[in-house]
Order: structure tokens, then C-alpha cells, then sequence
């Protein structure tokens, strides 16, 4: 029994009418095996699939599973509170799941003794504890991690057997093999190639509809009063685990942002099948109607909040493209919305996955922008005078959620124009984000958003006036900036900005042809005005 619980210690069964001493909810650290190891099992945070490839050829009377909560994982960039706890209690729950499949399990909890705070630290200590023959690892995530535990499987004699991720669609070698000798690796041919190779709404070899995207019908803005009706999310309330990482959390990582008070993520794959099946019955009909408007207060909309349970591996990409697709066939759900939700997980999450792993370490240190500016205070706090911002701000801090145009166009697209250094906002995002594990987060925000890596991802800057955001919500209207003026004390600081990006990057962008128009428009400002600009940016520095 787990430490503390009880003064006497058993192995296996309690003998005959003792008495047995109340369990932790949390899983007990196992420490019987009928031999030798014969294979050490790492699963990660993010690896919570029963059915991974480490698992292939596991044999509960020779194997063991490792698992290891560490602070190294919630410290190495200000992780918010509701992010540690969302991976703790998934964690937990699927060790408790691994064990009910009578697979034994070594699990370290954050709070045991002896525990050195580091993944490389307790996989040392995991195999001078357990001398196993081999360790066996489905391929992480994240390049820090694989790096630092190569280093410590290596430097107790290991070499790690590293085994192919079968949640994803694409093998990174697949990849590879289709970006060789492009100039470029735009998502949408990558897109049409996943299509294609996969049947996922083909007629043959042409697309359902006849059309490969239908952004023009998925960017509507909502109507002056807003969205009449929202559905219902998919809540799930803690349980008895949840509750007790909640309350560790609290006591073990006061300091850092967020709050648990709303915490109702799913943490088990029966949790996160109910979720996909409510977004498929609720909000798939209008997601595409809707996915790029923007609305105080309103944080969840018609968006499918499955990132966080995919990102976990509690469910997969294949089971939600089917499930989406199927929708559309029995005419429950239009084309365009279904069209718009698979080209977010067929085409670019398994299209970022790809260039993460083929572009780092470099990607990592990309900064074609030679951006300099530190990232606002207020991003930990949400306090600013900026309406739109501080709503996703404060939402993001509270929920641990933003969706995709408040990530891209709010928050992404301020620092962008503010010119703050790349790795600064990466981890900001990296932190703030229940959904976010670095081979996603690291490209959509270096690439997409802050266009450090130069155009390898998207052909332009992301790079847009105050007018935008009025135009996808009513914020402008409760601010007390003007979204139409670009100096002065009333100019809202993403038009000024947008000015002054433009004039700092002109020589760059003059020779991007999808930029060539708006950095023409520069023309239109004369000598005094391009100051009055200078002027008000850098007072918002």
C-alpha cells in the first residue's frame, strides 16, 4: 500500500481478517513483480492511449509501465494551474485504467519522497530500481523531452526502443518524404494530398461538393445582437481524483496563473467520447458558420474544445474525422462546416506535427523578424485597457481556453505587431493552454502567428488594423480606442502598430507577393503622418 496509509506494509493480498486501510484515489505506486523486468514501458503525460505502440507486445508477467509526475514539466515554462492539473488527473486516471487491465504500474507522484522534480531524474532512478533488459517509448511530443530522456536511458546503458505514434494520420517519415524537394510546404497541397490518401470526403479521386475548401462560407461575423443560442457545453464534473489533484496542485504551485474554480475538463476516454459525440450532435451543424467570430463573454461557442483529449491521446484523429464525415453522409450536419472542422485535424495538425519534427531544433530559435520587444505583463493578468484583448486574456487565464481566431487575431496578432520575441510569447502559449503540447504549439505560434520562421508555414504575416477585430465582434464599441484611427491618443494600438509594422518591415514585405497591396498603402502616409505613427508606437512600447 502507498506510503502513509497504514503502519504495516503487505505484498499482494492482506492476510486473512486484517484490516484493510483505506486506498488514495490517486494510483498507488506499484512495486511487485513475479521477475525480472523485462521491459521498462514509458508513458508520458500526453501518451495516455491503452492502445499505443509501446504496448504492441506487453506482457503483464514480464513488463512494467513507468509513469512519473515531475515539476520539471509544469516549471519550464510558468505552466497555469489548470493545465498541470488537467495532465495530473489524466494521468492518473489512465494509470488506474492500465492497472484494470492488469498491467502493473510504477507511477511517482508529484508529492513522493525522494522524487528529484525531472523526468531524466526518475527514469535514473527507475532503472537502477528496476535493471530492465530494455525500455521502450512510443515517440513523445515534445524534442526536449525525447532529448533529455535519451540522455538518461543512454547514460545507464539503454538505448531507447522508440516506436512510431499510430494516433496521427502521418508517419513523421511520411512527411518528410512528401515536403523533399518543395521550395515550399504550404498546408492546403498537403491538405488535398491527406484527402486524397485517406478517401476522407472524396468521390473517387475529386472532393465532396466538387470543392476542396469552403472558407468563404465559414467567416461570418455574428449578427448585431450577437449568437441568439449557444449550446450547452460538456461539462464534467470533478471526481474523487480529480478533486485530489485539484487540491495538491493548489498547495504545490501557488504562485502560478490560472484558477481551478471552473475546472471541468475531460480526463478519461469516456469523458472525451461523450464530449466528441455532443460537438457532433450540437455544434458541428453551425461550427463553420461561426469559427472565426468573436463574442464578450461567450468563450466556447460552436468550437469542438476536443483539442486538449486529442492532444492527451484520449481519443484520435481517425475516430473524430469518421465521426464528422459521418455526420455530413446522414445529412445531419452541411458540408461546409464539416469541410472546415476535418481541415483543422486532417490537414493542419497533422500538417504542424510535420514540421515540428522535421524543422526542429532550429524552429525553436527562429526569429526571420528579429523581433526584440518582451512580452507584456498583462498577458499573465489581463489587465489592459484593450477590450478585445483583456476578454481573451482574462478567459484564457480563467479557462485555460481560447479558440483559434482569439489565439491567432487577438492575442497572437498584438505581439506580432508590438514585436515581441518569438520565444517569449511560444512559451507564453506553451503555458497558458490546456490544449497546448509543443509540436503544435511551437509551429502555429513561431510559424503561423509571428511569422518567425520566415514563410516556411504560411506565404504572409498574419498582420491586420483594429478594423478586423471589429469586424468579427463588438468589441471596438465598449472600447475606448478607435479602430479607424492610427495616431493619436484615441488610435487603437493594432492600427498604429499595423502601420508601423508595415513601415519597419517594408523592404522585407515589398518583395511578398500576398503583401505587395498593403505595403503599396504606405504610399498614402506622408512624411508627418509616418512620425505620428513612429510617435504613438512607441509610446505603446
Amino acid at each position: 500500500y502507498r506510503r502513509g496509509t497504514t503502519k504495516r506494509r503487505f505484498r499482494g493480498r492482506a492476510p486473512e481478517g486484517a484490516r484493510t486501510p483505506r486506498r488514495s484515489h490517486a494510483c498507488p505506486t506499484v512495486i511487485a513483480m513475479k521477475g525480472a523486468v523485462r521491459s521498462l514501458v514509458i508513458v508520458l503525460g500526453d501518451q495516455l492511449d491503452l492502445h499505443s505502440s509501446a504496448f504492441d507486445d506487453f506482457d503483464p508477467e514480464r513488463d512494467l509501465v513507468w509513469m512519473a509526475e515531475v515539476r520539471e514539466e509544469s516549471q519550464h515554462v510558468w505552466s497555469s494551474r489548470i493545465r498541470i492539473a488537467l495532465f495530473l488527473s489524466a494521468m492518473r486516471h489512465h494509470a488506474r485504467a492500465l492497472q484494470g487491465l492488469g498491467r502493473p504500474v510504477d507511477y511517482v507522484r508529484l508529492d513522493d519522497a525522494g522524487n528529484t522534480g525531472s523526468l531524466a531524474g526518475e527514469l535514473r532512478r527507475a532503472l537502477a530500481r528496476w535493471q530492465p533488459r530494455r525500455v521502450v517509448l512510443t515517440a513523445p511530443g515534445d524534442w526536449r523531452v525525447l532529448k533529455a530522456l535519451r540522455g538518461a536511458a543512454a547514460a545507464a546503458g539503454h538505448a531507447i526502443e522508440l516506436r512510431d505514434d499510430r494516433h496521427f494520420f502521418c508517419t513523421v517519415r511520411e512527411f518528410a518524404a512528401f515536403s523533399q524537394g518543395r521550395r515550399t510546404l504550404r498546408m492546403e497541397v498537403f491538405y488535398r494530398h491527406m484527402r486524397r490518401h485517406h478517401g476522407v470526403l472524396m468521390n473517387g479521386d475529386e472532393p465532396v461538393g466538387d470543392r476542396w475548401n469552403f472558407d468563404a462560407e465559414n467567416q461570418r461575423p455574428f449578427p448585431p445582437g450577437g449568437p441568439a443560442f449557444v449550446p450547452d457545453r460538456a461539462r464534467v464534473p470533478p471526481d474523487d481524483i480529480t478533486r485530489e489533484v485539484l487540491a495538491l496542485v493548489e498547495q504545490a504551485f501557488p504562485e502560478h496563473p490560472g484558477s481551478l474554480r471552473d475546472f471541468d475538463w475531460p480526463v478519461t476516454r469516456e469523458q472525451a467520447l461523450h464530449a466528441l459525440e455532443r460537438f457532433i450532435a450540437e455544434r458541428l451543424p453551425e461550427f463553420g458558420l461561426w469559427q472565426d467570430a468573436m463574442w464578450p463573454g461567450e468563450p466556447w461557442l460552436w468550437h469542438a474544445q476536443l483539442a486538449a483529449a486529442m492532444n492527451l491521446k484520449l481519443i484520435g484523429p481517425r475516430e473524430v474525422v469518421a465521426r464528422a464525415e459521418q455526420a455530413w453522409r446522414a445529412g445531419a450536419a452541411p458540408l461546409a462546416s464539416v469541410e472546415g472542422f476535418i481541415r483543422q485535424v486532417l490537414g493542419w495538425r497533422e500538417y504542424v506535427r510535420g514540421i515540428y519534427w522535421t524543422q526542429m531544433p532550429a524552429l525553436a530559435t527562429a526569429n526571420a523578424l528579429e523581433a526584440d520587444q518582451p512580452l507584456p505583463a498583462f498577458y499573465w493578468s489581463g489587465e489592459t485597457e484593450l477590450a478585445c484583448l483583456a476578454d481573451a486574456l482574462r478567459q484564457t487565464l480563467r479557462l485555460g481556453y481560447a479558440h483559434h481566431i482569439q489565439r491567432l487575431m487577438v492575442t497572437g496578432l498584438f505581439s506580432l505587431l508590438l514585436g515581441v520575441r518569438p520565444a517569449q510569447i511560444h512559451e507564453w502559449y506553451l503555458a497558458v493552454y490546456v490544449d497546448a503540447v509543443e509540436w503544435v504549439e511551437l509551429p502555429n505560434t513561431l510559424g503561423m502567428s509571428q511569422f518567425a520562421d520566415g514563410g516556411l508555414m504560411g506565404s504572409k504575416p498574419y498582420a491586420a488594423t483594429g478594423k478586423y477585430i471589429q469586424r468579427m465582434s463588438p468589441h471596438c464599441a465598449a472600447c475606448r480606442y478607435d479602430p479607424a484611427q492610427r495616431s493619436g491618443e484615441r488610435a487603437c494600438p493594432f492600427t498604429t502598430l499595423y502601420w508601423d509594422f508595415l513601415m519597419r518591415h517594408e523592404a522585407l514585405l515589398a518583395g511578398n507577393q500576398r503583401m505587395a497591396l498593403q505595403v503599396k498603402n504606405l504610399a498614402r502616409l506622408d512624411d508627418a503622418q509616418r512620425e505620428a505613427v513612429r510617435e504613438r508606437a512607441a509610446a505603446i512600447r
